[in-house]
C-alpha cells in the first residue's frame, strides 16, 4: 500500500499511529494551588509509583499529574511490549529519534497542562525516559512548535530531568539560533538535570552531554548535579534538591495553608 498525503485526516494530526495513553493519577495539593507538575515514569513503570513518592514531599502547593505512557513494543528490548513514551533502540546520538512517538506523548503532557488555571505555573519532570520526554517538550516550548511543525502551545515554567537523556539533541542548536524567538525562550526556561555517576541503565556520561547539548543551543538557567555512587534511581538527597530548587524557581510558598 503506498502512502498518500490523502490518508491524512481533516485536522493537523496524521493518522499513521495511534496511541492509547494509559491512567493519569493526580496529586491534589494540600495548600493554595500554585504549580502544576506533569511528571514521567521511566521505561515500563506507570503513573501510579511516582504519585505516590511525589505525594510524600514537602510542596503543599505543587498539583501533580503522573500519566502513563503507552503499551508499545520497545527496539531496545527486541520489541518487547511495554509502557514506553517514545520507541528506542539505541542510547546513542547515532541513533534514530521517534519523532512521531515523541510528538504524541508531548502533546499529550501539554494537553493535560493546558487546563491549568492561568496563574498556576506549569512544568513537566520525569525520571529516565520520562526525563528525555520532559527534555523534549522543553525544546518544543523554545522552537515553539513540535518535531512535526505544530504549534506547542504550553509555556514551561520548570523542567526536571532525573537520570535521562536529550532525545534530538543533533540540529538543536542550529534550530534555535535560527529564530530568535526560540533563543529568547531558551535562555529564560530553566531546567534542572540529575544524574548518578554509577548509572548503568542510562550512563552518567548521557546526562553530561544532555546538559552541555543545551547549554551550546542556548539554554542558560541549566544546572547539572552529579550523585557519587548513585545508580539507576532516586534518593531521598536527590529530592530534596528538586525540591528546593523547585520551590526557588517557581516562588513557593512553604506553608500548608
Amino acid at each position: 500500500m503506498s502512502y498518500s498525503h490523502n490518508t491524512m485526516g481533516s485536522g493537523s494530526r496524521t493518522a499513521r499511529r495511534t496511541f492509547e495513553f494509559g491512567r493519569t493519577h493526580v496529586v491534589r495539593p494540600k495548600g493554595k494551588h500554585q504549580a502544576t507538575i506533569v511528571w514521567l515514569h521511566g521505561l515500563g513503570d506507570n503513573g501510579s509509583s511516582w504519585s505516590q513518592l511525589l505525594e510524600s514531599l514537602p510542596l503543599p502547593n505543587v498539583k501533580w499529574i503522573c500519566p502513563t505512557a503507552p503499551t508499545r513494543s520497545v527496539a531496545l528490548l527486541g520489541g518487547f511490549p511495554c509502557t514506553a513514551w517514545f520507541d528506542v533502540g539505541e542510547l546513542s546520538e547515532d541513533g534514530p529519534d521517534d519523532w512521531e512517538g515523541l510528538d504524541a506523548s508531548a502533546a499529550h503532557i501539554a494537553n493535560l497542562l493546558s487546563t491549568e488555571p492561568a496563574n498556576v505555573k506549569v512544568g513537566i519532570g520525569g525520571f529516565s525516559m520520562g526525563a528525555a520526554t520532559a527534555l523534549y517538550s522543553a525544546t518544543c516550548c523554545a522552537l515553539g512548535r513540535y518535531g512535526n511543525g505544530n504549534p506547542y502551545p504550553i509555556n514551561l515554567r520548570t523542567v526536571v530531568g532525573l537520570s535521562g537523556w536529550l532525545p534530538g539533541s543533533r540540529g538543536l542548536r542550529s534550530k534555535i539560533e535560527g529564530s530568535h524567538e526560540a533563543a529568547q525562550c531558551a535562555a529564560f526556561l530553566p531546567i534542572f538535570l540529575c544524574h548518578g555517576t554509577c548509572d548503568d541503565v542510562v550512563p552518567h556520561m548521557y546526562g553530561e552531554k544532555s546538559y552541555h547539548s543545551l547549554s551550546s543551543a542556548g539554554f542558560r538557567h541549566l544546572s547539572f548535579k552529579s550523585y557519587d555512587g548513585l545508580g539507576h534511581y532516586t534518593v531521598p538527597k536527590e529530592m530534596d534538591e528538586v525540591c528546593n530548587w523547585l520551590t526557588a524557581k517557581l516562588g513557593l510558598e512553604g506553608s500548608r495553608s
